[in-house]
C-alpha cells in the first residue's frame, strides 16, 4: 500500500484510546467510532440494515401471495440478481472515478425512491408480479452501485490498523439486521399490514441519505487522473486482481468457503426428514437462524482478533474453520448439536469477512478500491447461489447429510491445499 496515501485520507483525528483490560480485551472493538465521519457512515448502516430486510420478507411474500407458487418467489431472486451483479461491477468502476460521497448520495436516493414505488403498488393494491420484479431488479442495481462506494470509503476514514474493527462493526450489524428484520417483519405484517413495511424501509432510507450527506468529499486522491467508469476501467480491475496474488486468493478463499461449504438449500430437506421428530417449523428456523447468529456472536466478541496483524493466516484458519464446523453439523444426528455447530460456522465467517475485508482496503490502491469492493460484492452474491444449485444437486443425489459433509471436508482440504501451494496469503500482514 501506498504511504503517501494515508496522509491523504479524509480522517478524523481521534485521541489514543487507552488500553483495554478484563473482560474488555474480549469485546467489540469500538475505536472506529471514536472518528465522527466514521461513526455517520456506521450509522446509516445501523438504520437501513434492519429496514432493507423489511423488503427483502415483504417482496417474495407479496409474490407468494399473489401467484402461491414459490418457483416465481425464486424467478424473482434471479432477476434481482443479475442487475446486482452487473451494476456492482460497473458502481465499483464508478465509485473510482468520481467523489464516493456523491455517489453514496444519489444510490440511497434511488433505492428510498425503489421503496417508495414498492409501497406505492401494495397500496394501490396493483398484484402485478412483473412489476415487483421490474422494481427489485431496479433496487438490485441501485444496491448494487452503492455498496462498493461505500465499502471502499472506509479505508478514507479510519487508519490502516482499524480496518478489521471497523469491518466487525459494519458486519455485525448487517448479520443482526438478518436476524433482527425478518423477526420484526413478521410481527408487523399482521398488525399494520404489507404495505408499510415498504413505507418504514423508505423512511429508514432518509435517514441513511441525511447521515452520508454529512460526510466529508471523497474524491479521487489528487494524481490519479481523470478516467471513464466503462468497460475497459472494469476489465482493468480483474486485471490488477490477477497481477496482486494476495487479493485473488482473498477471494478465491471466499468461493471455496461459500460455494464448497453453504449448505443452506438443504435446510428445507433436513428439517423434514433428519430433524423432524423436533418439529418441521421449529428445526427449519434455527437452521436459518444459526449462522447469523453465530456471526453477530463473532462480531461482538471481535475484540478478540480485531488486532491481529497477520491477516491471511487469520482469514485461512476462518476458512478452514468454517469447513470444519460444516461437516460437523452433517454428521450431527441432533438438531441442538447440529445448531451450534453452524453457530460456530457463523463465527467463522464472521472473521473470514473481516480480514477479507480488510486485505482488499489495505492491499489496493485507492484507485482501484472501488473496483476491488464491486468484486467482492460479485463474489459475496453469487456464491451462496452456486452453492444452492451444488448442493441441491449434491443433496438429491447422496443424502442431505453427505452433501453437507462431504462439502465441508472439501472447503478444509482445498483451503489447506491452496494455501500450501501459494504462499501469498500466509505471508500478508499489516
Amino acid at each position: 500500500m501506498d504511504t503517501s496515501e494515508s496522509t491523504e485520507r479524509e480522517r478524523d483525528p481521534a485521541p489514543e484510546a487507552p488500553r483495554r483490560r478484563g473482560w474488555r480485551r474480549w469485546a467489540m472493538d469500538t475505536r472506529p467510532l471514536r472518528r465522527p465521519a466514521y461513526r455517520r457512515l456506521w450509522g446509516s448502516t445501523v438504520v437501513t440494515a434492519v429496514g432493507s430486510q423489511l423488503t427483502a420478507v415483504a417482496v417474495p411474500k407479496q409474490i407468494y401471495d399473489i401467484t402461491g407458487s414459490s418457483a416465481w418467489v425464486g424467478a424473482a431472486s434471479l432477476a434481482g440478481l443479475v442487475p446486482l451483479i452487473v451494476f456492482a461491477l460497473w458502481g465499483g468502476a464508478i465509485a473510482d472515478t468520481m467523489d464516493r460521497r456523491k455517489l453514496l448520495l444519489i444510490t440511497n436516493c434511488g433505492i428510498a425512491v425503489t421503496s417508495l414505488l414498492f409501497w406505492l403498488q401494495a397500496f394501490a393494491g396493483l398484484e402485478s408480479v412483473a412489476a415487483l420484479m421490474v422494481l427489485l431488479a431496479l433496487q438490485q442495481a441501485f444496491w448494487g452501485l452503492n455498496a462498493p462506494a461505500r465499502t471502499a470509503s472506509i479505508a478514507r476514514l479510519v487508519p490502516e490498523d482499524e480496518l478489521p474493527a471497523a469491518g466487525a462493526l459494519g458486519s455485525t450489524v448487517m448479520q443482526t439486521g438478518q436476524v433482527a428484520g425478518p423477526l420484526l417483519a413478521g410481527a408487523l405484517i399482521p398488525v399494520i399490514g404489507l404495505p408499510e413495511l415498504y413505507l418504514i424501509d423508505a423512511l429508514a432510507l432518509c435517514v441513511t441519505v441525511w447521515a452520508v450527506y454529512r460526510l466529508p468529499p471523497l474524491p479521487p486522491l489528487a494524481g490519479t487522473g481523470k478516467r471513464r467508469a466503462g468497460l475497459r476501467e472494469i476489465a482493468a480491475g480483474f486485471r490488477y486482481i490477477s497481477g496482486h496474488t494476495v487479493l485473488l486468493l482473498s477471494f478465491l478463499a471466499d468461493i471455496i468457503a461459500m460455494v464448497l461449504g453453504m449448505p443452506r438449500a438443504l435446510f428445507p430437506q433436513l428439517a423434514a426428514q433428519t430433524y423432524a421428530p423436533y418439529g418441521e417449523g421449529l428445526a427449519l428456523g434455527l437452521l436459518f437462524a444459526a449462522i447469523p447468529i453465530g456471526a453477530v456472536l463473532g462480531g461482538l466478541f471481535s475484540g478478540t482478533f480485531s488486532r491481529a496483524r497477520r491477516h491471511g493466516w487469520m482469514v485461512i484458519g476462518a476458512v478452514v474453520a468454517w469447513g470444519a464446523a460444516i461437516a460437523g453439523f452433517g454428521l450431527s444426528g441432533s438438531l441442538w448439536v447440529g445448531v451450534v455447530f453452524l453457530a460456530v460456522a457463523g463465527v467463522a465467517d464472521m472473521v473470514s469477512m473481516v480480514f477479507r475485508g480488510a486485505i482488499l482496503l489495505s492491499a489496493a490502491t485507492d484507485e482501484m478500491r472501488g473496483r476491488m469492493q464491486g468484486v467482492f460484492t460479485v463474489v459475496v452474491a453469487g456464491g451462496p447461489r452456486l452453492a444452492d444449485v451444488l448442493h441441491g444437486t449434491a443433496g438429491s443425489a447422496f443424502g442431505p447429510r453427505t452433501a453437507v459433509t462431504g462439502g465441508g471436508l472439501l472447503v478444509v482440504a482445498v483451503m489447506l491445499a491452496l494455501a500450501a501451494a501459494v504462499p501469498a496469503l500466509r505471508r500478508y500482514r499489516v
